[in-house]
């Protein structure tokens, strides 16, 4: 049923598209810095991409739990919109109840149409009723900043329409060329999205542009889908629905490769996070760890809930997207790319309205940030319900800060050692987290020894906000879908 659900969301997302006419630390980016000076385009010989991991996870609110919603009560995609009085209403709730936590950033995403009005270039600049320029304003108005949900590889505009910097190379001439390009599947057609071909003359300027049009508008986070359908054409998670799971052409190692360097370098110049969704990973995500500042390492939120968080298909490990079907599993498998100055894990979305327990709360919310993943709220003002607390803890919320990334104890999804967590802040606190995703009690244990800690240490509930004096071991029971997250200090 869910896979079903994701196939109609692909095709809503899609349609939206190919309906469009032409017609923190961090970044260190703040709301005043939107300037109407000229950009300065570093030469591509000055962009150093050998160390682009600098940023922290974001914290932020996306627009997904409202698209979800409304494909759910079978809106059409053209009738999908976030009106002005619902930006109006998302922005306000944001400044006041997630800005003083941290949170800097709202995000569009798929479902609503993704437009091109007035942009000569062909690039998005208006997403459902809303102008992008609107929607900046209305949130640098509030302190805060908008992330937008496209992709670079992805053409919005008729094939007439003339890229910057190049010598009257059209949109039309980065489309797929049956006689010279070589891909996976020839016979095949794309699947709802019309594709730049990276290694097309032309390609990387049309990247460049579509990464300087976002700067320009004042926009440094861009969430790009559906990467493993440009790379290869398959998606694993869409056999039932066309028989083999073949969704497009698939272009292949080299050009998704070009691809990937011609966006990092682009994103890099004008210091733009990019956040690459629904990956293949291929080679421990030999690509993706070296050209993308975060990566989706799970299969889509959907309807949330503990099956998305905990269950769903849990203890496997597939090969190709999507390669883990919850979270838990997904952090648990890419820990091997994590860490302190290297990409950056996503869980996707929390909604937190979908579980059922405090408990289950704590946990998701624990895991994305023990792990060193990004806070992305899709709980909106008139569904968070009494749920604000568990996104403000600010104790919790200091491992984002201070960029911590935390590993699992065992790096196997099926082993219960998995689900003891621990990583290092800054200033040499530990933190330790004990999960249970099991619907019974569990008695978990750690001597600090095992993860090179000597003697003993003061202990902090993060949770309870409680000391609970010193030890150099930890014998808990942690109950149903529970978790406990302590810090040791000396």
């Amino acid at each position: 049923m869910k896979q079903y659900k994701l196939a109609l969301i692909a095709l809503f997302m899609a349609n939206a598209l190919t309906t469009i006419g032409c017609k923190e630390e961090g970044t260190g980016w703040t709301p005043d810095m939107i300037s109407d000076d000229p950009i300065v385009e570093t030469p591509d010989d000055k962009v150093d991409i050998s160390n682009i991991h600098t940023f922290k996870a974001p914290l932020y609110w996306s627009v997904y739990e409202l698209c979800w919603q409304m494909a759910q009560n079978g809106i059409p995609e053209y009738q999908m919109d976030m009106n002005e009085a619902e930006w109006d209403k998302a922005i306000d709730w944001m400044a006041t109840n997630l800005k003083p936590y941290g949170y800097d950033m709202l995000c569009t995403d798929g479902f609503i149409p993704m437009l091109c009005e007035k942009n000569e270039h062909g690039y998005m600049d208006k997403y459902g009723s809303m102008y992008l320029k609107d929607i900046v304003a209305k949130c640098k108005a509030k302190g805060l900043k908008l992330g937008v949900y496209d992709n670079p590889l992805w053409l919005h505009g008729k094939d007439e329409t003339p890229i910057q910097n190049t010598d009257n190379i059209t949109l039309g001439q980065l489309r797929y060329d049956a006689t010279t390009d070589v891909v996976n599947y020839p016979n095949e057609e794309d699947k709802f999205f019309t594709y730049a071909v990276a290694t097309h003359k032309g390609a990387k300027e049309y990247i460049d542009g579509f990464f300087k049009h976002y700067k320009e508008l004042g926009i440094e986070y861009i969430r790009m889908d559906f990467l493993s359908w440009y790379e290869d054409g398959f998606d694993r998670g869409m056999n039932e629905y066309w028989g083999n799971g073949i969704v497009g052409r698939g272009y292949g190692k080299e050009c998704y490769d070009k691809a990937l360097e011609y966006i990092c370098t682009s994103a890099t110049r004008y210091g733009i996070f990019t956040s690459l969704v629904m990956p293949h990973l291929n080679n421990k995500a030999e690509l993706e760890k070296k050209y993308g500042n975060m990566v989706r390492i799970v299969a889509d939120t959907g309807d949330g809930g503990w099956k998305h968080f905990s269950e769903d298909k849990r203890g496997n490990v597939f090969d190709g997207w999507p390669n883990c079907m919850n979270m838990f599993d997904g952090f648990i498998h890419w820990s091997q790319i994590t860490g302190r100055n290297k990409v950056i894990p996503d869980g996707d979305f929390i909604r937190l309205n979908t579980f059922n327990t405090d408990a289950e709360k704590e946990s998701v919310i624990s895991l994305q940030l023990m792990a060193g993943g990004p806070i992305t709220v899709a709980d909106q003002h008139n569904t968070i319900g009494d749920n604000l607390k568990f996104y403000q803890n600010e104790e919790m919320l200091a491992l984002n800060t201070d960029r911590f990334v935390g590993k699992p104890l065992l790096r196997n999804v099926r082993d219960e050692k998995s689900q003891i967590w621990y990583g290092q802040m800054s200033n040499g606190d530990y933190v330790v987290g004990f999960f249970n995703r099991d619907n019974e009690p569990k008695k978990r244990s750690l001597q600090f020894s095992e993860i090179g800690i000597e003697g003993a240490r003061k202990v902090r509930d993060l949770w309870k906000h409680q000391d609970e004096g010193e030890t150099d071991k930890l014998e808990v029971e942690v109950g149903a879908h529970e978790c406990k997250i302590v810090r040791l200090s000396k």
